[in-house]
This record gives structure tokens, C-alpha cells and sequence, in this order.
């Protein structure tokens, strides 16, 4: 690990001023940054602690939204009574995420600045476009049995590792962002970018940004949702496919759909296409495996990869029969219903 410079931000303007050292890194519980940092993955100059900055309140708004300050500890949220009540799948993918030590620390900003977990990004010896841009992908030709199968690039197949991210892809969420220009807000499906041939980029904050909050849309799909998470083992580990999905039936009819993806692209994956494809259709297994074609349309398999597309197919359906009957994948439980 390198030396570095520690410097603990007095408020969001204080730590605005002191990520104009393009050397800087904010951090929270670091649960994240201080991993790559052993790995000299990352290599900051100076830290920059915020975690005393007054950002871990969950407050309804006037319209009847539910804002979220960026400091909230993974594990309030999924236990805030709000959440449990009026967003159960946020509170469910958080739950299916990471250890209960870690979700004690973890805080919803950093949760959506974690970084890839592909083995090669890690492994400083071998090329990564992410580490090093130009340097090749080493993932391309490697062991990519965990790697992306959607929105990949000619520089990148790495995925993004958030489960929380997922559930907020879709229910729409917005995440609240300050900066020296000023403030701003953007969509959680816009937050997160796809590699294309900038891979060493991830999300859409510009220089000297810090996320503030994230706002919930009034609509929570509380009743017929579920987010199972496949992965090797049935704790601690990042999914192979998870699956969020939420739904709005009248009888057996569905008015109103989500699905979104995590373990198969560079960000969470909502698909439009495929929540239309499901407005206005009974709730049965053969109209979610169409829904399930939609979304996995231009997959883009590599030589270890492949079996994720028809993983993906069976886990839509599965997650939307889960929602259609109100039985969501119990994380305490972890066993698939």
C-alpha cells in the first residue's frame, strides 16, 4: 500500500474543495477501497473521510418519495422501517448482498461506487483495460466464466458487482449528486456506465462530484416482487445472475412491470423492452420466457460464459413467478422456493 495524505471533510462543499487533488479518494466504511488499495488496484494521494458528513438520513419528500442520504450503513436501510414497508425488493438485494459485517459498514454511496470484482482487474501482473486503458483485456481470452454477456465492448467484459444497484435500476431510483457546478440528479440506469472503449470509467460523476442521496420513487411495488440472487455458494459470494423483479396485476394481469439484471453487464440491466412485453399479458410461464428472450436479445457470449444466457432465462422466469404469487426469495433462507 502506498503512503497517502488523510484529510476528514468538514461538509459537502469541504469535500467538493478537496477532490480537486486529482490524486484524492472519498471514503466511507471503505469497505471497498481499502481492498484494492492492498492490491495497489488504486493508489490515492490523499483520503478524503466523509463519514461524519451529516448524510444518513431516510426522510419521506412532499411528493411522497423516500430520499436516502449517502451515509446510511447498508444494513439500516434494509431493516429501515420505510424500506421494509413501502420497498421490500431494495431491502431484499441489499440483504443478499455481501456479509452482515460488511453490510455494517458499507454505506449506499459506496455501495454504488464499488468496483468490478473480475479477478484481472484485481491482478496488477496481468493487463486490464480498467487499471491500465490500452493495455488489453486479459479477461477476453482467460477465465471468464463470471464475465458479462450484455452491453459488452471490444475492452471490456467485466460486470458490476452491487446487488443493491439492481433493486434501484428497478424501481427507478435517482441518485442526487453535488459537485462545483452546482447540483444534480440522475437516473440510477444512467448512474452506471457500459464499457465501450472507456472501460476505466464507470459512472457518469465528473470531476470533483460526490453523491449526496438517493431518491425512491412514491411507487414501491410492494406486494408482488422477489430478487433471487444464483451464485456458487449460497452466501458471501457475487452472483452469477440475480434477477429483481416487480409487478402490478389486476387479477391475473399485469398492468405494470420492472426487471432488471446484475451479474451479466457492466451495470445494472433494466430492460424496457421486456417490461412491455409483459403490460398487458397474463401472469404465466410461457409470456415471462418472452419477456426473458427480450431482455437477453444480442447476448454475447465468451468461452466460459455461455451457460449464464440460459441461467439468466430460467432465473427471470423463476423471479416472476416468485413476484405473480407474492412468495419472494427469502435471503435469511437462502434456499431457491
Amino acid at each position: 500500500m502506498n503512503n497517502f495524505q488523510y484529510a476528514r471533510a468538514t461538509d459537502v462543499a469541504d469535500a467538493i474543495r478537496l477532490l480537486a487533488d486529482p490524486g484524492a479518494k472519498l471514503i466511507a466504511g471503505g469497505t471497498n477501497l481499502i481492498d484494492l488499495m492492498k492490491e495497489n488496484v488504486e493508489r490515492p494521494t490523499r483520503l478524503i473521510d466523509i463519514s461524519r458528513l451529516p448524510l444518513r438520513k431516510v426522510e419521506e419528500t412532499a411528493d411522497g418519495s423516500l430520499r436516502i442520504g449517502a451515509l446510511v450503513p447498508n444494513s439500516d436501510l434494509a431493516y429501515h422501517p420505510l424500506i421494509e414497508q413501502r420497498y421490500p425488493l431494495l431491502a431484499s438485494a441489499i440483504l443478499a448482498g455481501a456479509s452482515a459485517q460488511l453490510r455494517n459498514m458499507a454505506s449506499v454511496g459506496g455501495n454504488l461506487m464499488q468496483r468490478t470484482r473480475c479477478a484481472y482487474f484485481y491482478d496488477t501482473a496481468t493487463p486490464c483495460n480498467k487499471r491500465h486503458p490500452g493495455s488489453g483485456c486479459s479477461a477476453m481470452d482467460g477465465l471468464n466464466r463470471n464475465h458479462a454477456i450484455l452491453g459488452t465492448s471490444a475492452s471490456c467484459i467485466a460486470t458490476n458487482p452491487s446487488d443493491m444497484s439492481v433493486a434501484l435500476a428497478a424501481l427507478g431510483a435517482l441518485v442526487h449528486i453535488a459537485g462545483p457546478s452546482g447540483e444534480r440528479a440522475v437516473a440510477v440506469t444512467d448512474f452506471h456506465r457500459l464499457p465501450g472503449d472507456k472501460p476505466h470509467v464507470d459512472t457518469s460523476l465528473g470531476t470533483g462530484e460526490i453523491i449526496t442521496a438517493i431518491e425512491l420513487p412514491p411507487r414501491g411495488f410492494a406486494q408482488n416482487y422477489s430478487y433471487l440472487k444464483i451464485r456458487d455458494r449460497m452466501s458471501y459470494a457475487f452472483a452469477l445472475v440475480s434477477v429483481a423483479a416487480a409487478l402490478e396485476l389486476e387479477g391475473n394481469a399485469i398492468s405494470g412491470a420492472r426487471l432488471a439484471l446484475g451479474g451479466v453487464a457492466h451495470k445494472p440491466w433494466r430492460s424496457l423492452e421486456a417490461e412491455a412485453a409483459l403490460r398487458g399479458q397474463a401472469a404465466t410461464p410461457d409470456h415471462f420466457s418472452h419477456a426473458a428472450d427480450v431482455l437477453l436479445q444480442g447476448a454475447t457470449t465468451r468461452s466460459h460464459n455461455g451457460f449464464k444466457v440460459e441461467l439468466a432465462r430460467r432465473a427471470i422466469v423463476r423471479t416472476l413467478t416468485q413476484a405473480t404469487n407474492a412468495t419472494p426469495q427469502s435471503q435469511a433462507h437462502k434456499k431457491i422456493a
